[in-house]
């Protein structure tokens, strides 16, 4: 499981013309998952993800999390995190889970970060997405639970 975090002061997705997912402070996670990947990689992540000191305290440190903020978080799944480039031109996604593996393991993600209370939302699993993310800082930040 692999993400990258960006810290946002708003991001937003529209599928087909229509908006169905935006938030206002927080964190955009785009979220790909491995082949390999099961519940102990989810939860490693979403606790890591939730508690991650990357929001400014009032001495302009990074030093607060996203629940100490009140931030929401708003997830995409993205596949193409797990591109293979070293060969030719094309990238081969043979690392990234199949749908039938990926879906259930983001639906899980995002289910550890609402219970450890972090307001979520989502784009739309398989849909070819516009998402708008507004980088704040910029702080953005990879993450792989292997």
């Amino acid at each position: 499981m692999r993400l990258i975090l960006q810290r946002v002061t708003s991001g937003k997705v529209t599928v087909d013309g229509k908006p169905i997912a935006a938030i206002g402070p927080g964190m955009v996670i785009l979220l790909g998952i491995a082949h390999t990947d099961g519940e102990t990689q989810a939860h490693t992540l979403a606790e890591k993800v939730t508690h991650l000191r990357i929001f400014e305290d009032d001495q302009g440190k990074l030093n607060r999390s996203i629940l100490e903020v009140g931030g929401q978080a708003l997830v995409v799944s993205q596949f193409t995190l797990y591109a293979d480039t070293r060969k030719g031109r094309r990238p081969s996604f043979t690392d990234a889970a199949l749908p039938d593996i990926a879906r259930p393991l983001i639906e899980r993600f995002v289910t550890i970060l609402r219970e450890l209370g972090v307001p979520t939302q989502t784009g739309e699993f398989g849909a070819h997405m516009l998402v708008e993310i507004t980088n704040d800082g910029p702080v953005t930040i990879l993450l792989d639970a292997n």
